[in-house]
C-alpha cells in the first residue's frame, strides 16, 4: 500500500517591509484622530460643565409635517397665542421688496387702538433678524426681513423721525421669534393717548446654537391719526426669573402695597382685600384719608407681580385712575427720621 500523501496550503507571511509600513500608518492614523479629537475638544462650546453637541435634525414630508401643531415647537407654555391674526398666506405678497415709504396699510388693519396691537405683533410674529454667530439650530425662520417695512408702518410720522427705519430694524436684531402673550389696556399719559401693558415670549439666537426663549414685558402708546391708531412710543423691560426667589415684598403685590403705601405712606386703614382672575390682581383697601383705594397689578410669566395702575373711588362711586409718586413718601419718612434724631 503506498502511505497517503498530504498537500499543505502554503502559508503567506507579510513581508517584513510592507508590516513595517502598515504599522507606520496605523501609528500616524492613530496620532492624526487623537490630535482631531484634541482639537475638537479645545474649540468646542462647553456649557454645563460639558461639550455641547450638534443637535440633528432631520427633514420630513412637507405635508405630515404641515399637519402637525407647530406650536409645540415653538413655546414651552400654555398660554393661548394672541398675535395670530395674519389673514392669510399670501398676506405678505404685495409687499416684497418694498420699503417702507411705498407701502400704504388697508385702514382695517389699525382702525382700533386693539387691532392696531394685534396686527402690528401679528405681522412681527413672522419675521427673524438672525445675526452673524448667533443662531436657534436652523436657517431662515419665518419670513425673514420681510414683515419689518410693514410693520414699521404702524408707528407715528413722528415716532419713525425720532426712530429712522435702519435704527429700527436693528432694534430686532437676533430676535427669532415673537408671541403675544398678554396684552391689557391700562391708564393712558393723557386723555387723548391710548395705553397698552404687553408681554412678548421671544426665542433668541446664541452662540451656542440654541434657541434661548427671552420674556419682556412693557408697554405701548398709541394716539388717533385720521381714522387710523398709530403707535407713538414702545419700552419695554426684560423679565428676570432669579430675582423673585431670592428676594422680597416687591414682588408680591400685598406685600408691595402693606409696605409702600402703608408703611411708606401711612395711607392705609384696616385690612386689605385681594381679588386675582387669571393674572390681573386686584388690592383693595381703605384710605387713611376717607378714600376707598383700588391698586392694580398684572402677574408676569416670571411669577412677578408688576403696579400697572392706581385707581381711588369718588365720592359718586366712581373709580377714576390717579397716580402717586409714593417714592416722596418714603423720602419723607427718612426725613422725618433724621429729624428726631
Amino acid at each position: 500500500m503506498k502511505p497517503l500523501s498530504f498537500k499543505t496550503n502554503k502559508i503567506s507571511i507579510l513581508p517584513k517591509r510592507k508590516f513595517l509600513f502598515f504599522l507606520l500608518l496605523c501609528i500616524i492614523f492613530g496620532v492624526a484622530y487623537s490630535f482631531i479629537a484634541y482639537q475638537r475638544q479645545e474649540t468646542a462650546i462647553m456649557v454645563m460643565g460639558g461639550s455641547l453637541q450638534a443637535q440633528c435634525i432631520e427633514c420630513e414630508d412637507p405635508m405630515e409635517f404641515y399637519q402637525r401643531d407647530l406650536e409645540t415647537f415653538y413655546r414651552p407654555s400654555n398660554l393661548p397665542i394672541l398675535n395670530n391674526k395674519i389673514p392669510s398666506a399670501n398676506f405678505f405678497d404685495p409687499y416684497f421688496g418694498k420699503k417702507p415709504e411705498d407701502i400704504t396699510l388697508p385702514n382695517t388693519l389699525a382702525d382700533t387702538p386693539e387691532n392696531t396691537i394685534l396686527n402690528y405683533f401679528s405681522i412681527l410674529r413672522e419675521a427673524a433678524n438672525p445675526v452673524k454667530g448667533k443662531g436657534a439650530g436652523c436657517g431662515t425662520i419665518g419670513n425673514a426681513t420681510i414683515p419689518y417695512p410693514i410693520s414699521y408702518e404702524f408707528l407715528s410720522s413722528q415716532y419713525q423721525k425720532n426712530m429712522p427705519y435702519e435704527k429700527y430694524l436693528k432694534t430686532y436684531e437676533n430676535i427669532l421669534h415673537i408671541n403675544l402673550i398678554k396684552y391689557h389696556q391700562v391708564p393712558g399719559k393723557t386723555e387723548n393717548t391710548y395705553r397698552y401693558f404687553v408681554e412678548l415670549e421671544t426665542i433668541e439666537g446664541t452662540d451656542k446654537e440654541t434657541g434661548a426663549f427671552t420674556y419682556y414685558y412693557g408697554f405701548v402708546d398709541l394716539e388717533k391719526v385720521g381714522n387710523q391708531y398709530k403707535i407713538t412710543d414702545l419700552h419695554y423691560f426684560g423679565e428676570n426669573f432669579l430675582c423673585a426667589p431670592y428676594h422680597g415684598w416687591q414682588w408680591d403685590a400685598q406685600g408691595n402695597v402693606e409696605v409702600r403705601y402703608g408703611e411708606w405712606c401711612k395711607l392705609i386703614k384696616g385690612e386689605l382685600k385681594k381679588t386675582q382672575n387669571d393674572y390681573i390682581i386686584r388690592i383693595y383697601f381703605q384710605g387713611s384719608d376717607g378714600y376707598e383705594y383700588c391698586i392694580v397689578f398684572f402677574q408676569l410669566t416670571n411669577g412677578t407681580d408688576l403696579e400697572v395702575a392706581q385707581y381711588r373711588k369718588t365720592l359718586g362711586g366712581n373709580w377714576i385712575p390717579i397716580y402717586m409718586n409714593l417714592e416722596d413718601c418714603l423720602e419723607n419718612s427718612i426725613r422725618a427720621f433724621y429729624i428726631k434724631t
